[in-house]
């Protein structure tokens, strides 16, 4: 079964580990995958594009503002994708990478994945966002199979100049992703500001859902913020949170708000496979020491250390 990614190369990343997570389903022999970057030098750039679009028995609408925004993807390769979806001949699964305004397009109305249609970015586990689209395409495959609902040929005539043999060779082309020292520390730099925002929020809305509680907020210098929780008066939760070098470039929580620089009780450090970074968390005990945090995730882990005092 052939599967098409419909896509826009500022999300090429994404397009790729999505590749990887399918690796399963292509050594059973399920599918096969193409995307553009496959067209070959001296091809017909639109025309085989129409033709592996109109082969596709499963479409990828891979959706960001960058997909909505661009001109070739929204009202070509989408718009012809809905076609055959309507008309029975192909299905498409939209897959939502980041957040955006995507339930009024025309796409909207479609099951979309990762589960219910929450950006891969804003999982906490990129690996478990992919692992549900995976899943919701393996069931869409079997019931294909079980049905036998989709055409085995091109559903439209095809120009004759798409008419094109390719050429045996890999799918797998993925090359590994090297990350400097400076993309670490901007990916520290920037998640500790995501993290100083989350708390700062949630700290307000806390206070709005439980008149009962409230709240101090306090940002000590650029690399270090206290929280502390108060229910009628007396402290019920606190933390500080900052960058520390203690195990490596990394950021730090303690319980104690007063807490020394060179103590904690959890630390993230940045670390790197072969398509992106993420946070791994030093004690295990206290979050899976397996999980690829993204800045979501390790915002998430640290509030959940904070507010599990008041729960």
């Amino acid at each position: 079964m052939k599967i098409f990614f419909s896509y826009t190369h500022v999300d090429e990343q994404f397009c790729d580990m999505l590749q990887k997570h399918l690796a399963a389903l292509k050594h059973q022999g399920l599918i096969e995958t193409w995307h553009d970057r496959r067209i070959r030098a001296g091809d017909e750039f639109d025309n085989v594009i129409d033709r592996q679009l109109n082969e596709a028995q499963v479409i990828l609408l891979l959706v960001s503002s960058d997909f909505i925004a661009s001109r070739y993807c929204y009202e070509i390769e989408m718009a012809r994708s809905l076609e055959r979806h309507r008309a029975g001949e192909a299905r498409v699964i939209p897959v939502i990478l980041r957040p955006c305004d995507w339930k009024e397009t025309p796409f909207g109305k479609l099951m979309a994945a990762p589960k219910d249609g929450k950006p891969i970015k804003a999982w906490p586990d990129i690996d478990e966002a992919f692992l549900d689209v995976v899943k919701r395409i393996r069931e869409v495959i079997s019931d294909q199979r079980k049905n036998k609902v989709i055409s085995d040929s091109p559903s439209r005539p095809v120009l004759a100049e798409a008419t094109i043999v390719d050429r045996p060779r890999s799918g797998n082309l993925t090359i590994r992703k090297g990350f400097k020292e400076v993309d670490r520390e901007d990916f520290l730099i920037s998640s500790y500001g995501y993290i100083f925002a989350y708390f700062q929020n949630s700290l307000t809305e806390l206070e709005e859902r439980n008149p009962e509680l409230s709240t101090r907020f306090r940002k000590t210098d650029e690399n270090r913020f206290t929280a502390v929780i108060y229910r009628n008066g007396d402290a019920v939760g606190r933390c500080k949170i900052s960058f520390t070098t203690v195990f490596g470039h990394s950021i730090g929580f303690s319980y104690n708000d007063q807490a020394a620089d060179n103590s904690y009780n959890q630390s993230l450090s940045v670390e790197a496979d072969d398509q992106h970074m993420f946070f791994r968390p030093m004690n295990s005990h206290m979050g899976r020491g397996d999980r690829k945090l993204t800045q979501e995730g390790a915002a998430e882990l640290y509030w959940s250390l904070l507010i599990q005092q008041l729960q």
